[in-house]
């Protein structure tokens, strides 16, 4: 089985996903927002596609279980175009988003809520979709969704559909944090960069990349939870999804955080040849561009080909690399070193290279 496989049957619990089942003429209406019937049998046909991931009582709060007095807390909103694609969609990045923000924490995700947005007209059958993806992305990440909410509006008003999330996990070890970032470490991703946002744009475009570039989208929590196992307490300083803004905006934001000049090198960047080919014939740079499963980790130096290892063995880690080090404090900056051996001091986008994605 390959590597890409295994990812995929992380995301599906090892069998294709169970297609929702609607009457195909049949949408979302104003009245299913009016706190009704039509409400009620909304919400029961949700929870009962998200089948034993949803723990909620159908009651204003629910009551959870925690097995430490420490908890991270996290909460997220998703707007995504298209909100179905290639080999994902909206519900799947609200779960993998939610999960990631707080593994990177240190922390093991237990909870989320579930809250939609959802325009009148939106086709129920496509709608529960969404819903069962939401259940096979918690599955594999072994999360619970314990409470939720419904709200409709007027077409033309959301999007189609819009989600927020909020997640709760639990610290059983030492948090990471920026903070411990500090000269020589080593800077490691985990994956390929810029395949999600190359993969929503070729679909939005109709560029034709998106078959061989597919989105990163994944939970990674099983990922960290084995990196942090897997070494001695402190050899992680920090990490971070590499989400909306892009590696570039990771590094800024550990460069202010530490005051220190951070080097990466052009040659180590995992990039998929064919992300590149498509990046190129846009004129955008692939440092700039969203990932919704890629990592970036700051690890003391005599740990990160240990660290490395862990990553090669996870399906999401297969193509990970060390890009680059914390430089000496010498004051904020970032400095990419080109293929040819020339190195620049890399800005901070002020606003955005494509149109917005998610």
């Amino acid at each position: 089985m390959s590597a890409d496989q295994t990812l995929i049957d992380r995301v599906t619990g090892g069998a294709a996903p169970v297609a929702a089942t609607a009457n195909p003429n049949e949408t979302v209406v104003l009245d299913h927002g009016t706190g009704a019937k039509l409400s009620r049998e909304l919400v029961e046909r949700i929870s009962e596609t998200l089948g034993d991931v949803y723990l909620g009582a159908m009651e204003d709060s629910a009551l959870l279980e925690l097995p430490t007095n420490r908890i991270a807390f996290t909460t997220d909103s998703f707007v995504v175009t298209p909100i179905i694609f290639g080999n994902g969609d909206i519900g799947k990045i609200a779960v993998c988003g939610t999960v990631n923000d707080l593994a990177v924490s240190g922390a093991r995700p237990l909870y989320l809520t579930l809250s939609l947005i959802i325009e009148t007209g939106m086709p129920m059958d496509e709608l529960l979709t969404i819903i069962a993806s939401v259940r096979d992305t918690a599955c594999a990440a072994g999360v619970k969704i314990v409470a939720g909410d419904t709200k409709v509006v007027r077409k033309g008003d959301a999007g189609r559909l819009f989600i927020n999330t909020a997640g709760v996990g639990v610290l059983e070890r030492p948090p990471t944090s920026i903070q411990s970032v500090r000269p020589g470490q080593k800077i490691l991703l985990s994956g390929y960069i810029g395949n999600h946002s190359i993969h929503l744009l070729s679909i939005r475009e109709g560029l034709g990349f998106e078959r061989n570039v597919l989105s990163d989208c994944a939970p990674l929590n099983h990922m960290i939870d084995a990196v942090l196992n897997g070494v001695p307490a402190g050899k992680i300083a920090s990490l971070r999804d590499v989400t909306r803004g892009g590696l570039c905006a990771v590094l800024h934001e550990h460069a202010r955080a530490s005051e220190c000049c951070i080097r990466f090198e052009r040659n180590a960047l995992p990039i998929l040849p064919e992300a590149a080919m498509a990046a190129d014939m846009l004129g955008i740079d692939v440092i700039h561009l969203a990932n919704e499963g890629c990592l970036c980790l700051f690890v003391e130096p005599d740990a990160a080909d240990d660290v490395l290892a862990i990553l090669h063995r996870d399906p999401a880690g297969q193509y990970a690399a060390i890009i680059g080090e914390v430089g000496a404090a010498t004051g904020a900056q970032v400095r990419l070193v080109e293929a040819d051996g020339s190195e620049i001091t890399i800005a901070e986008l002020h606003g955005a290279e494509l149109p917005r994605l998610c």
